[in-house]
Parts: structure tokens; sequence; C-alpha cells
């Protein structure tokens, strides 16, 4: 499928615009190793292992390489600033929301094919180069929900959402987006978006998969310009509005598995 070298292309391009950070400082606080916890601020390098009530990231930071971190409450990601939680094995577990706003980055999750069974988003080792080890991936799992409001890049991989995933507004010329191997009990919901890819892949969402007004900017040679959602299983409705075009994959006879209705320009995609 042509969404395996979109996931590889993200993770060179992320590293161009700061997602990628190996080798970086250690963050200027390391979480609780007791019952009690404080906040972290983030102005750039790793997140050590630890328990902290928060984490607000203002600038270039990632989690540590095979970091266990818990937080309790949320994580935001300030205006222009940039968490890589996708290029690196680790554990993530968060009690609250994660925010990523205007001009911000948020990458969340690696696993390699031979463990998904389809293209998902391996993690990288420290030249870049995808690591094909089934037992080398994250867990990241967010007990709250996701929402981007005009963030520059968008990759979430893998990660349980115990409620909704919202992204509005914001896109790159560059750098594809994508939601997929994702189990999400609320809605995916994504709307005004303008970037060079978005795929909806292989995800099981509770209730609705919504997208709308989706413009893709691909400038590679045959770009096609489709939202690919593909092979999503969706407790109730799937509606597609306003995009560029849509695609369902390659596979022959894959489906997109609808409790509900599928309307729109996804009409054709459910079986």
């Amino acid at each position: 499928m042509r969404a395996v070298s979109i996931g590889r292309t993200a993770l060179a391009l992320a590293a161009a615009v700061g997602l990628t950070l190996a080798g970086g400082t250690i963050a200027e606080a390391h979480g609780s190793k007791g019952g009690w916890a404080r906040p972290l601020t983030c102005t750039g390098g790793e997140i050590a292992s630890g328990t902290y009530a928060s984490i607000t990231v203002k600038g270039n930071c990632s989690i540590a390489k095979n970091a266990v971190v818990t937080v309790k409450g949320d994580i935001t990601i300030r205006k222009g600033a940039a968490l890589d939680a996708q290029t690196s094995p680790s554990t993530l577990t968060v009690g609250g929301d994660v925010f990523a706003a205007k001009d911000s980055s948020l990458g969340l999750g690696c696993q390699p094919a031979a463990l998904m069974g389809n293209s998902a988003h391996p993690c990288v080792d420290a030249d870049g180069n995808p690591i094909e080890d089934p037992t080398v991936f994250s867990t990241i799992k967010v007990k709250g929900g996701i929402t981007a409001l005009g963030a520059s890049v968008i990759l979430i991989n893998g990660v349980q959402v115990g409620r909704s995933v919202t992204i509005v507004g914001g896109g790159d010329p560059v750098i594809p987006w994508s939601v997929k191997n994702t189990t999400i009990t609320g809605n995916l919901w994504v709307s005004n978006v303008d970037t060079n890819w978005f795929g909806a892949l292989f995800n099981k969402v509770g209730r609705n998969v919504v997208l709308l007004d989706i413009t893709l900017v691909e400038d590679h040679p045959g770009a096609s310009g489709l939202v690919y959602v593909v092979q999503n299983t969706i407790g109730r409705n799937l509606w597609c509005k306003g995009l560029s075009g849509v695609s369902g994959g390659f596979v022959p006879g894959a489906v997109n598995t609808v409790g509900g209705k599928a309307l729109g320009q996804c009409a054709e995609l459910a079986g």
C-alpha cells in the first residue's frame, strides 16, 4: 500500500522539523519516584522516566528511549512547540487529555509492520533507519482525549484513546499526517485541514468518524490528492464531505466496517 512509503517519509521529514531529538539534553525536571508528583515544563530535550502531575511542552521535546512516563493530568504542547513520542520505543500513560496548540507538532506511537500486520509506523534507530523487530514498539494510552487546533504536524499511531480525537485546522505542505492503528472510544473528527497527505487507517472507533473540508497539497509526481480511509472499524457512522478526494486503499475487497451509515464521499467505502 502507498501508506508504507508515506509513513517512512514522515519519519525523515519529521526529523527535519524537530520531532526527532536523539542526543538532546534531559528535560529540566524529572518525575517523582514516590507517591507525590509535580508538573514538568519541558523547554527542550528528552523527558525521562517518572510520574508527573502534568507536562507542558514549550520547545522541541521527546520521550526518552525506553522511558516509562506517567502523567496524572494533561499534556499541553504550546504554540510552535513539538512533542515526539513516535521515534523511540517508550511507555506513556496520560490520565487526562493531550492538547496541541497552533503551529505545534505532535507525534505519538511507533510500531513495526511485523507487529501490526499493515503499513504501521516503526520506531527508528540512532541513524533514522526503521526498526522492523516486532519486539520494539511504543505503548501509549491517553485516558482522556486528543485535541489539536491549528497544528503543523499530527502523527497518531497505535494509541489507545479513552475519549475522542479532534483535529481542527492546520497542516503542513511537506509532512503527511495520519491517524492509524489507534483505538478511540469516542469520535474521530478531522476538519478544515490543509496538508500534504492525510490517512485514517486501520483504526477502531467506538462512535463516529467525521472528515470534513480536507485539502491535500501533494507535490510529488503522480500525486493523487486523495484522503485515505482504509479498513477502519467504526461503531456508528462514517461521514465525509468537502474532501479533495477519497480512497479505500489498494487491497481488493478491503472496506471500512461501519455499524451505522456511510455518508457523503465515503458512502462507497463501507461494507
